[in-house]
């Protein structure tokens, strides 16, 4: 274990770390970044550097993710952040970190830090159908908002999976492009909440097909062309033609490795303080991104809350002294 306490360490890389990077760095906490989360096979850089172009991030008409977040990264390491292509395996936190510095055990070795951001994010819930992989970066989304605008899918038949209120926002902000929106409920009524499921209902663009579930992913293998999917109550399958696949089916916060020593709601979703504070349950222990957002869950909303995170902190050392 090394003896040198670092003022800030960053739990992984996607906007919001690297954003709370930029922050800490530009303050001369000299922060520390680990860059990898394994969960799910994400690397550095988060889900971000899955998906493809984005026009909706202020300061780039057009851009790629993984383009994006090499710039943050770039940037993080310009403002004097020390980043480290690791993986936290896990945290001790400590009550005071002012009298005993937190312990994040990477491999075999122990960092100490007065403050800690994480920025997880979530890993998109997903069913592993058939052709999944082949089509999953270009045909098939956990993000209607993210990706639903994208030429690709523009006048399609486009199809949603889930039946709570993420999977009927997805479907209704999908009408927007689509030339129709098929949700397929698994079961025989919707979790979504009264209202929510009426919005759907009442859109002419939308069909919903309760009891069904999706099988496989049709294509040519260049172009997802259609599903085939199943009854699971009469037990018969059939094709449909369709020209994209939204997994609505909620997202699992990346937590497991904080062994419960954290504040979570009952999805996994760290607890904050106040609508505007990243502050969670642990002093001087900060959240920001998806792995405390489980409403907005985008790129920007994510940066602002990992700038949060950051100032949060520098106020915290700066109030006791230590920096």
């Amino acid at each position: 274990m090394s003896n040198k306490i670092h003022n800030l360490i960053v739990v992984w890389s996607g906007p919001a770390g690297h954003t709370a990077a930029i922050y800490a760095g530009r303050a001369l906490l000299e922060p520390v970044m680990f860059e990898w989360w394994m969960a799910g096979g994400v690397a550095a850089g988060g889900q971000l550097t899955t998906t493809t172009d984005v026009e909706n991030y202020p300061g780039f008409l057009a851009i790629q993710w993984p383009e994006l977040m090499m710039k943050m990264r770039e940037q993080s390491l310009h403002n004097g952040t020390t980043i480290h292509s690791k993986t936290v395996d896990s945290i001790d936190f400590s009550e005071d970190s002012s009298k005993e510095p937190h312990k994040i055990h990477v491999g075999d070795d122990v960092h100490l830090a007065r403050t800690v951001v994480i920025a997880t994010g979530a890993t998109a819930k997903r069913l592993g159908l058939e052709w999944e992989d082949t089509y999953r970066q270009n045909w098939v989304s956990a993000c209607a908002v993210c990706d639903g605008w994208l030429p690709i899918f523009r006048d399609k038949h486009l199809v949603v999976i889930g039946g709570g209120d993420s999977a009927t926002e997805e479907a209704n902000y999908l009408t927007k492009f689509a030339s129709k929106v098929t949700m397929l409920v698994r079961k025989d009524v919707m979790r979504a909440s009264k209202v929510m499921q009426e919005r759907v209902k009442n859109n002419p663009k939308i069909e919903i097909l309760y009891n069904h579930e999706g099988k496989e992913i049709l294509g040519d293998g260049q172009v997802m062309t259609g599903m085939k999917i199943y009854n699971n109550k009469t037990d018969e399958t059939m094709d449909i033609q369709a020209g994209g696949l939204f997994y609505a089916i909620w997202h699992t916060p990346n937590t497991k490795f904080l062994n419960g020593q954290i504040e979570i709601d009952d999805a996994g979703y760290i607890i904050t303080q106040g609508h505007m504070s990243t502050k969670t349950s642990i002093k001087w222990v900060f959240a920001g991104g998806d792995v405390q957002d489980k409403k907005y869950r985008q790129a920007i909303t994510s940066a602002g809350t990992g700038c949060m995170a950051a100032l949060e902190a520098e106020h915290y050392l700066v109030d006791k002294g230590l920096v």
